[in-house]
């Protein structure tokens, strides 16, 4: 008699958790899914209601778990992003809802925001104003002012569809925030253009510590290789013009306005847009700005002059580029 090692013979014929995830990676693998093993896991566990930590304690799948896992495994195989099957995206200690139409957050971008969080907690509590600019889910603005006691900070996002999320967001981490003293306000408005005389950001002119973004930073002519991101994450937040630095300019502006004397500006980018991309990278970009008549006039800057010092490029867990610091110039308060 010839034993058929292809089935299961210690669960008695039942499909075993062991059995749908070997399957679950293999399929994902054969499709180029970057992280097929992690991406079964949480599949397999999202479908048993349960996480990933907990699967070994499961035993057997039943034929409606195995529906919803297959259900969700033919979404993953078209490359839809993971997080949308979950409808959760995790981002320090935040657990974000996030889908269609908002940007999914990145590892990467936590970095930026615990820059943020270093120096808006460095700061008296009655100076812990912080600006997120481009927001999408909220991700920055949240850990900020879950992180940070006393903390008002101000996500600024345009997109219709994004601040929807931005808000639920909030909202769902709210009660964490009234107990650390700290408050989010959300604003459905241009990042580039919040801060203009009129405005609804104007007020604050030469009083907040921190301003953080993760901007749109593709160039117009590039098309990201990755079908998560090319085919479902919202172009409004992937593309900043022809050399992708439109935004990033504007929201460099823009922080030059809300910035108090010192105060810091934390840009995210791509790690093409790094120092060694001159001036056709984010440093670059920051070092070049200078006071025109207009910003000269808002900040006390004398016209002509640097609006940053000190600009500093970061990397990633990767070694790669990944976020611009810059303190806005001038005499810093006592």
């Amino acid at each position: 008699m010839t034993l058929d090692w292809t089935e299961d013979h210690t669960t008695g014929g039942r499909v075993s958790v062991r059995d749908v995830l070997f399957d679950a990676e293999r399929r994902l693998g054969a499709v180029g899914v970057p992280s097929p093993a992690v991406d079964a896991a949480e599949i397999v566990a999202f479908a048993l209601g349960t996480t990933r930590s907990r699967l070994f304690l499961q035993d057997s799948v039943s034929d409606e778990q195995k529906v919803r896992i297959e259900q969700l495994l033919t979404r993953r195989l078209s490359r839809v992003p993971l997080q949308h099957l979950l409808g959760t995206a995790p981002f320090r200690y935040l657990e974000l809802a996030v889908g269609p139409g908002v940007f999914i957050p990145r590892p990467e971008t936590e970095l930026v925001a615990e820059a943020a969080i270093r120096e808006l907690a460095s700061r008296p509590v009655g100076e812990r104003i912080a600006v997120d600019l481009c927001a999408g889910s909220g991700a920055i603005a949240i850990a900020l002012g879950t992180e940070v006691d006393g903390a008002r900070v101000h996500a600024v996002e345009l997109s219709d569809d994004a601040i929807t999320w931005t808000r639920d967001n909030v909202g769902t981490y709210e009660e964490r925030l009234v107990s650390r003293g700290s408050r989010v306000e959300v604003l459905h408005h241009d990042a580039t253009t919040v801060a203009d005389l009129g405005e609804p950001l104007a007020r604050l002119a030469g009083t907040v510590a921190v301003v953080a973004t993760n901007p749109p930073y593709i160039p117009l002519y590039m098309e990201p290789r990755e079908p998560e991101v090319r085919d479902h994450e919202p172009k409004l937040a992937l593309f900043g013009g022809e050399d992708g630095l439109d935004v990033v300019r504007g929201v460099l502006r823009a922080a030059a306005v809300l910035l108090r004397p010192g105060g810091l500006v934390v840009v995210e980018h791509a790690d093409v847009q790094g120092q060694s991309a001159g001036e056709a990278g984010v440093p670059g970009a920051a070092r070049a700005m200078r006071a025109d008549g207009a910003l000269a006039a808002r900040t006390g800057l004398p016209e002509g002059s640097p609006v940053f010092r000190d600009v500093q490029d970061r990397i990633d867990l990767n070694g790669l580029p990944r976020f611009t610091l810059a303190r806005r110039a001038g005499d810093s308060p006592s």
